[in-house]
Protein backbone atom coordinates (compact mmCIF):
# COMPACT_ATOMS: atom_id res chain seq x y z
CA UNK A 1 0.00 0.00 0.00
CA UNK A 2 1.57 3.28 -1.12
CA UNK A 3 1.58 6.29 1.17
CA UNK A 4 2.09 8.61 -1.80
CA UNK A 5 -0.68 11.19 -2.25
CA UNK A 6 -2.98 10.10 -5.06
CA UNK A 7 -5.26 11.99 -7.43
CA UNK A 8 -7.67 9.91 -9.47
CA UNK A 9 -5.45 6.85 -9.07
CA UNK A 10 -2.33 8.74 -10.15
CA UNK A 11 0.54 9.83 -7.91
CA UNK A 12 0.36 13.52 -7.07
CA UNK A 13 3.35 15.41 -8.49
CA UNK A 14 5.52 16.94 -5.75
CA UNK A 15 6.99 20.40 -6.27
CA UNK A 16 9.63 22.00 -4.08
CA UNK A 17 9.14 25.77 -3.92
CA UNK A 18 12.36 27.51 -2.84
CA UNK A 19 11.84 31.18 -2.00
CA UNK A 20 12.99 33.25 0.97
CA UNK A 21 9.87 35.46 0.80
CA UNK A 22 7.10 33.66 2.75
CA UNK A 23 4.36 35.59 0.90
CA UNK A 24 5.68 34.50 -2.53
CA UNK A 25 6.16 30.89 -1.38
CA UNK A 26 2.56 30.87 -0.08
CA UNK A 27 1.17 32.39 -3.29
CA UNK A 28 2.99 29.80 -5.41
CA UNK A 29 1.87 26.98 -3.06
CA UNK A 30 -1.81 28.04 -3.28
CA UNK A 31 -1.66 28.20 -7.10
CA UNK A 32 0.01 24.80 -7.38
CA UNK A 33 -2.22 23.06 -4.83
CA UNK A 34 -5.31 24.36 -6.66
CA UNK A 35 -4.07 22.26 -9.61
CA UNK A 36 -3.56 19.11 -7.51
CA UNK A 37 0.18 19.38 -6.97
CA UNK A 38 1.73 18.46 -3.63
CA UNK A 39 3.94 21.34 -2.44
CA UNK A 40 6.87 21.47 -0.04
CA UNK A 41 8.77 24.68 0.65
CA UNK A 42 12.31 25.75 1.45
CA UNK A 43 13.38 29.24 2.48
CA UNK A 44 17.12 29.32 1.79
CA UNK A 45 19.67 27.65 -0.44
CA UNK A 46 20.94 25.15 2.12
CA UNK A 47 17.41 23.99 3.00
CA UNK A 48 16.62 23.69 -0.72
CA UNK A 49 19.55 21.34 -1.30
CA UNK A 50 18.64 19.23 1.74
CA UNK A 51 14.97 18.98 0.75
CA UNK A 52 15.80 18.15 -2.87
CA UNK A 53 17.58 15.01 -1.63
CA UNK A 54 15.15 14.19 1.18
CA UNK A 55 11.84 14.91 -0.55
CA UNK A 56 12.72 13.78 -4.10
CA UNK A 57 10.43 16.36 -5.73
CA UNK A 58 9.28 15.98 -9.34
CA UNK A 59 10.22 19.62 -9.98
CA UNK A 60 11.84 22.57 -8.20
CA UNK A 61 10.76 26.22 -8.48
CA UNK A 62 13.89 28.12 -7.48
CA UNK A 63 14.32 31.75 -6.46
CA UNK A 64 17.74 33.27 -7.23
CA UNK A 65 18.18 35.76 -4.39
CA UNK A 66 18.17 33.64 -1.22
CA UNK A 67 20.18 33.55 2.01
CA UNK A 68 22.87 30.95 2.76
CA UNK A 69 23.44 29.92 -0.88
CA UNK A 70 22.03 31.85 -3.84
CA UNK A 71 19.84 30.18 -6.45
CA UNK A 72 22.51 30.01 -9.16
CA UNK A 73 24.85 28.12 -6.82
CA UNK A 74 21.96 25.87 -5.69
CA UNK A 75 21.18 25.14 -9.34
CA UNK A 76 24.82 24.32 -10.07
CA UNK A 77 24.99 21.99 -7.03
CA UNK A 78 21.69 20.29 -7.89
CA UNK A 79 22.79 19.60 -11.46
CA UNK A 80 26.20 18.25 -10.35
CA UNK A 81 24.76 15.76 -7.81
CA UNK A 82 23.72 12.35 -9.22
CA UNK A 83 20.84 12.24 -6.68
CA UNK A 84 19.29 15.49 -7.93
CA UNK A 85 20.66 16.11 -11.44
CA UNK A 86 17.52 14.88 -13.22
CA UNK A 87 15.05 16.98 -11.19
CA UNK A 88 13.79 19.73 -13.52
CA UNK A 89 14.28 23.26 -12.20
CA UNK A 90 12.34 26.39 -13.10
CA UNK A 91 13.98 29.64 -12.00
CA UNK A 92 11.46 32.09 -10.54
CA UNK A 93 13.01 35.50 -9.94
CA UNK A 94 12.12 39.14 -9.33
CA UNK A 95 15.35 40.14 -11.06
CA UNK A 96 14.43 38.83 -14.48
CA UNK A 97 16.82 39.65 -17.29
CA UNK A 98 18.01 38.14 -20.55
CA UNK A 99 21.39 37.57 -18.91
CA UNK A 100 19.75 35.85 -15.93
CA UNK A 101 17.77 33.60 -18.24
CA UNK A 102 20.90 32.64 -20.19
CA UNK A 103 22.85 31.89 -17.01
CA UNK A 104 19.92 29.81 -15.72
CA UNK A 105 19.77 27.73 -18.90
CA UNK A 106 23.54 27.33 -19.02
CA UNK A 107 23.45 26.02 -15.44
CA UNK A 108 20.76 23.49 -16.40
CA UNK A 109 17.40 25.12 -15.61
CA UNK A 110 14.49 23.94 -17.74
CA UNK A 111 12.49 27.13 -17.36
CA UNK A 112 12.62 30.77 -16.30
CA UNK A 113 9.77 32.89 -14.94
CA UNK A 114 9.77 36.50 -13.80
CA UNK A 115 8.04 37.76 -10.64
CA UNK A 116 5.41 38.93 -10.39
CA UNK A 117 4.25 35.87 -12.30
CA UNK A 118 0.98 35.22 -14.04
CA UNK A 119 -0.64 32.25 -12.23
CA UNK A 120 -1.75 30.67 -15.52
CA UNK A 121 1.75 31.00 -16.97
CA UNK A 122 3.18 29.42 -13.80
CA UNK A 123 0.88 26.40 -14.07
CA UNK A 124 1.44 26.01 -17.83
CA UNK A 125 5.22 26.23 -17.39
CA UNK A 126 5.17 23.67 -14.57
CA UNK A 127 2.98 21.24 -16.54
CA UNK A 128 5.03 21.66 -19.73
CA UNK A 129 8.30 21.14 -17.84
CA UNK A 130 7.01 18.01 -16.08
CA UNK A 131 5.74 16.59 -19.38
CA UNK A 132 9.07 17.28 -21.06
CA UNK A 133 10.96 15.63 -18.18
CA UNK A 134 8.72 12.55 -18.40
CA UNK A 135 9.32 12.28 -22.14
CA UNK A 136 13.09 12.54 -21.64
CA UNK A 137 13.09 9.83 -18.98
CA UNK A 138 10.81 7.59 -21.03
CA UNK A 139 8.30 7.43 -18.16
CA UNK A 140 4.50 7.36 -18.53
Amino acid sequence: MSSEPQVGGMKKRKILVADDDPAIAELVRINLESHDFEVVTAHDGRETLSMAVGEKPDLILLDIVMPEIDGYEVLKLLKSDPETETIPVIVLTAYASDEGAVVSWLEGAEGYLAKPFDPEELILTVKRTLKSAEERSGAK
